[in-house]
Parts: structure tokens; C-alpha cells; sequence
């Protein structure tokens, strides 16, 4: 067992800060693990998918899961609809920044939206609704049913943005798969444009051989995954296919107790065949807090 030790911040520039984590105890021991994990994914040349959710993308990681792709240190991305929607309104439309203890009924009054301390106005989604329609018109004029990555690429190329994900995504060929995409304001309208165009259709189904051959093709499969719900369980469910990821750094605020997937620790996964178990070095880790405070560390030497 190695030693605590305490830190040294003097002079501590921001990797000193996280190499010192390694030995620190707690969940910045965790975070250190989890920065080497994703070295050794990259040392190994794993096909990595990146998950977050929707809220995520309302907060300032948004660049930062654009740098990845800029970079292109991640090859897909598992999301929301709700995460494609607001990278999309946030290239052109700012949020803002409110309190947790808003006074909500007056929010609501002024047509303003809350999500924890970040306000969305009402506005924004008409603006999305602006871009949407005429987007769905011109796909349907060529086909009449679509796939959501195939949403996602086009409104990647709609927007100049180099803090879009959808941007990047869309330059360097990275695939956004959303399998809950009509859980959305893109859901919403799309059942808008159907009311005129019965016959179009979003097939959820339509990216899952684009999924399943990049994961059964892949020599070795690591997984960043941010929060939970569907785009955790997708990633998970689709390595499951080649007896699970090679390797895994999970971010989460949920706790295991209540056995949702949210809060189910790697272990839990590595009973179902999600994770491979790891033999010689230690392939995966959960860290336990807000992404908005660990995902920065645990990227910042790698980006």
C-alpha cells in the first residue's frame, strides 16, 4: 500500500495539482485513477465514446467535450436530445447565469427557464423552432424518415461555433448517437412537422448497425461516461455486445443505493458484462461529484 500524502499547492501549477490527488485519499484518489485509465485507453488506441447528458451541455463543459472532438481524442459520442439541442442553441444564443433560489413562479412569468443556477429564455426555443422546420423540410423533400445522428451532422454543419460539439463532431466524422432524441425540443417539434407530414419519421433504430459495427469492430473499447440515464445505458448496452469495455471512468452525483443505473458503480456493470474485470492494472473507476468540477481535472493534461 503506498502512503497519504498531504498536498503541496505551493507553486503547484494545474497537473501538479492532479498527480498530487493520486495520493490524497477520497475521491481525489479516484479522479487521479481516472486520468490514468484514460491514458492507458488512448495508449491502447481504444475506440472511446464519451456519454453526457443534457444539463451538462447548458453548463460550461460544453467546450470542452468540443475540444475533444476538435481534437479528436474521442470516436463517438452518446447523448440526449436535449444535449444536441442546447450545443446547437448555444452557438448562436447565449444562457445565463441565475441563483438556485430563483423565485421560479416569477421565472416562469417572464418566460424565463431554470435548470439548477442556469436560466434558459423561452425565446431560445423559438429560435430553435425557426431552424428546425425548415431543416425537417429539407430532409424530408430527400427521405422521408431520418436517424438521429444523421440530425445531429446536419445541424453540425449549420453552425461555425468552435465551442460546438456538433460543430467538430460533424468536421472530424464523429458520430452522435441519441437514442431518446424525440425526448426533446427536437421531439416536439418534429411532432409539429408531422402534423402536416404524417409520413415522416426520426428511427431511433436507424443508428444501431452504425453502433454495433464500430463497437464489434473495435480491437478495444474505453467509455468516459458523465452522469447517467439513457446515454449511459447505451454505451453499456452496446459493449455488452463484445463482452463489455476494456475500460471505464464513470462521473456520477447518484448514489447506488436505490440500484438505479445512475448511480451503479463500474463494479455493478462488470456482474452484467458491461466492463471487462480488469487482470494486471486497474481498468476502471467511479468518481463521485458535479462533472462541471471533475471532468476539467480529470481532462486538463490530456487535452
Amino acid at each position: 500500500m503506498d502512503s497519504v500524502k498531504d498536498y503541496n499547492i505551493e507553486g503547484a501549477d494545474f497537473g501538479k495539482l492532479v498527480k498530487q490527488m493520486r495520493f490524497a485519499g477520497f475521491q481525489a484518489t479516484h479522479l487521479a485513477e481516472g486520468v490514468e485509465i484514460i491514458r492507458l485507453m488512448r495508449k491502447d488506441k481504444a475506440t472511446i465514446f464519451l456519454t453526457f447528458t443534457a444539463n451538462m451541455v447548458a453548463s460550461g463543459l460544453r467546450s470542452l467535450f468540443a475540444r475533444l472532438c476538435e481534437k479528436k481524442m474521442v470516436d463517438v459520442i452518446i447523448t440526449t436530445g436535449g444535449a444536441i439541442e442546447h450545443d446547437f442553441i448555444r452557438s448562436f444564443r447565449p444562457y445565463l447565469l441565475g441563483d438556485f433560489n430563483m423565485d421560479d413562479v416569477q421565472l416562469h412569468k417572464k418566460g424565463m427557464n431554470r435548470i439548477g443556477n442556469i436560466i434558459v429564455p423561452t425565446e431560445r426555443y423559438v429560435f430553435l423552432e425557426k431552424k428546425l422546420q425548415p431543416l425537417f423540410a429539407k430532409m424530408y423533400k430527400h427521405k422521408k424518415s431520418t436517424s438521429p445522428s444523421e440530425i445531429a451532422r446536419r445541424l453540425g454543419t449549420m453552425t461555425k461555433d468552435k465551442n460546438s460539439f456538433l460543430y467538430w463532431a460533424a468536421k472530424n466524422s464523429i458520430p452522435i448517437f441519441s437514442p431518446g432524441i424525440t425526448d426533446s425540443a427536437i421531439g416536439l417539434q418534429t411532432f409539429f412537422f408531422k402534423q402536416d407530414h404524417p409520413d415522416f419519421a426520426i428511427d431511433v433504430t436507424g443508428d444501431m448497425k452504425a453502433l454495433a459495427d464500430i463497437t464489434l469492430n473495435a480491437k478495444k473499447t474505453g467509455g468516459i461516461i458523465l452522469g447517467g440515464g439513457i446515454s449511459k445505458h447505451h454505451a453499456l448496452g452496446a459493449n455488452l455486445m463484445r463482452g463489455g469495455l476494456d475500460y471505464a471512468v464513470y462521473v456520477t452525483t447518484s448514489s447506488p443505493w436505490d440500484g438505479s443505473l445512475s448511480g451503479a458503480r463500474t463494479n455493478e456493470a462488470v456482474s452484467w458484462g458491461k466492463i471487462k474485470s480488469g487482470k494486471a492494472a486497474r481498468n476502471h473507476v467511479t468518481i463521485d461529484g458535479d462533472a462541471t468540477i471533475i471532468f476539467p481535472l480529470l481532462i486538463h493534461e490530456l487535452i
